[in-house]
């Protein structure tokens, strides 16, 4: 997949793929995996406070000399601190995320920094423009983890964004194989961004249970929660059904982020409850039927 564009050149990368910036699961030893194989792999600062940013920052850094970047969720209370980080160790390449970019946007292109911002719905993508991002990742509701309210797949958002938008797009949700990639070329995205397929790889930091139940997955075993609080896609278990079965019953705001808690995430991704955490994953999950490296990943996709 010899594809020069202008996401590639924007990324300084040699393939149009990039590793999603995930929570627990995108430390850098993925990041600099997928970027070593020709990629971009992102840094999930989502899970991290400032100081361990900048240790996987550090570490990235010696591990590859390739591009690399950072996924900033900005409605996190401490992003101003994560931001810091990312401009003190030279980073290039900021993809933000959940909040508004014209927050920080002075300040990382002050600082020549790319920005990439991820949306899921026209509306999102032409402010994004608007305030100056460079590119923006159009989002799917098949991706896993936290998904746009609207519920747009990524087939019709797709070419929503590429026919009004004049800075390029990434295709995101859903996508696990070269097929996949393929079509969201055809749609016009001009690189794609893939989360799933990476997370259960052998690099990815996530626990080795959360890794066998993406790879235990079928195509139907996903579902969509929280839909008051924050829409996540994940892999069904028992907490998911205890979710869904609180909304039928019309649960309050406040009953429902009591059950979500603080730490559903890290308990399924990270400690590797399959029963009481939330596993994060896309649609894509039948797909994926073992734990890969991502140089075996690269090959297929490639």
């Amino acid at each position: 997949m010899k594809i020069q564009n202008r996401i590639t050149e924007l990324l300084k990368i040699e393939l149009p793929i990039i590793q999603g910036g995930m929570v627990w699961v995108s430390g850098w030893k993925l990041v600099s995996a997928v970027s070593n194989n020709g990629g971009l792999g992102l840094i999930g600062a989502g899970s991290m406070k400032p100081e361990l940013l900048k240790e996987h920052i550090q570490k990235c850094k010696r591990a590859t000399e390739k591009s690399f970047g950072v996924n900033i969720p900005l409605l996190r209370k401490d992003s101003d601190e994560l931001l810091k980080v990312v401009v003190e160790e030279g980073i290039k390449i900021v993809f933000s995320s959940a909040g508004n970019p014209a927050k920080y946007i002075d300040l990382l292109k002050k600082n020549n920094i790319t920005v990439v911002h991820v949306v899921s719905n026209l509306k999102q993508a032409l402010k994004a423009e608007s305030v100056g991002c460079n590119a923006v990742v159009g989002e799917g509701v098949e991706a896993g983890g936290h998904n746009g309210l609207d519920e747009i797949s990524m087939m019709s958002l797709i070419p929503q964004l590429v026919n009004e938008l004049k800075i390029p797009v990434i295709a995101a949700g859903g996508i696990a194989d070269k097929s996949g990639i393929e079509k969201a070329l055809s749609l016009g995205a001009e690189g794609v961004q893939i989360g799933t397929l990476f997370a259960a790889t052998e690099e990815s930091s996530a626990h080795i249970n959360y890794k066998q139940a993406i790879v235990n997955a079928g195509a139907n075993d996903t579902t969509l929660i929280f839909k008051a609080i924050g829409l996540t896609r994940s892999i069904k278990n028992p907490f998911t059904k205890k979710a869904i079965e609180l909304e039928n019953k019309n649960a309050t705001y406040e009953e429902l982020k009591k059950i979500l808690g603080e730490k559903r995430e890290r308990l399924g991704i990270f400690e590797g409850d399959i029963d009481e955490g939330i596993l994060e994953a896309g649609k894509g999950v039948g797909m994926i039927t073992e734990i890969q490296t991502v140089e075996n990943i690269f090959k297929n996709l490639s």
